[in-house]
């Protein structure tokens, strides 16, 4: 059956950690200090550690469909306080990817009766930027400039929290950041959303991400600088 294939991999993976490092899950049950929250999308494509290249233990992560905050989504907000209030997380990343369904689907119809009535964040954001959004003849831009804007709001809307506005005021160092990951080559980047302190910048702020074509023309040119 293929989920025994997870539990072979699993002792695998065990027997590989302790043969590079006997003392692994002695120190790891130890303590738990990671340094960041994620919030991303419950794509399988887009798993928070390997995109990031961090360890087990480094990142605090939620991820629900198309990378929503939720002011009334009580399971982000027990994870956001969690995060903030008790591991003192100093970095927050919302993070959207390239190719989302969820953004997809709240472009259109046809959506699950219960997944359409989670996207409804995701048409609010289309509403608010319809007039740039209907500017954008090609369909797939479009569609790319919606995941970009939909990360913007929901570090807007992180940033209305009462967690995140009680953290401030106490002065808690907590930094709020909108990353997009490129599934076409892996590549994270930042839309220019991060906020610090009670007024975030505006999401029409959000630096538009170029095309693919576009980056890889400049490739030469960020190799030489």
């Amino acid at each position: 059956m293929p989920h025994r294939k997870l539990l072979e991999n699993n002792r695998r993976w065990v027997a590989e950690q302790i043969a590079a490092d006997p003392q692994y899950f002695d120190r790891l049950k130890g303590v738990h200090d990671p340094h960041f929250l994620w919030i991303g999308c419950s794509d399988a494509r887009v798993p928070a550690n390997v995109v990031t290249g961090t360890m087990a233990g480094e990142m605090f992560v939620h991820r629900n469909i198309a990378n929503l905050v939720v002011p009334t989504d009580t399971n982000m907000l027990a994870v956001l306080q969690y995060a903030v209030e008790v591991l003192k997380v100093e970095d927050i990343i919302v993070c959207g990817h390239e190719g989302c369904g969820g953004v997809k689907a709240a472009m259109g119809t046809g959506a699950p009766p219960i997944v359409d009535n989670w996207l409804a964040g995701v048409r609010t954001v289309l509403r608010l930027h319809e007039d740039e959004l209907s500017a954008i003849t090609d369909e797939d831009a479009r569609y790319a400039r919606l995941v970009q804007l939909n990360v913007a709001e929901q570090v807007y809307n992180l940033s209305r929290t009462r967690v995140v506005q009680q953290a401030w005021a106490q002065g808690q160092t907590l930094r709020l950041h909108g990353w997009v990951y490129a599934l076409t080559d892996g590549i994270l980047r930042d839309l220019g959303v991060t906020t610090v302190g009670s007024e975030p910048e505006p999401v029409e702020q959000a630096r538009e991400l170029p095309s693919v074509a576009e980056r890889r023309a400049r490739e030469p040119e960020l190799r030489a600088g």
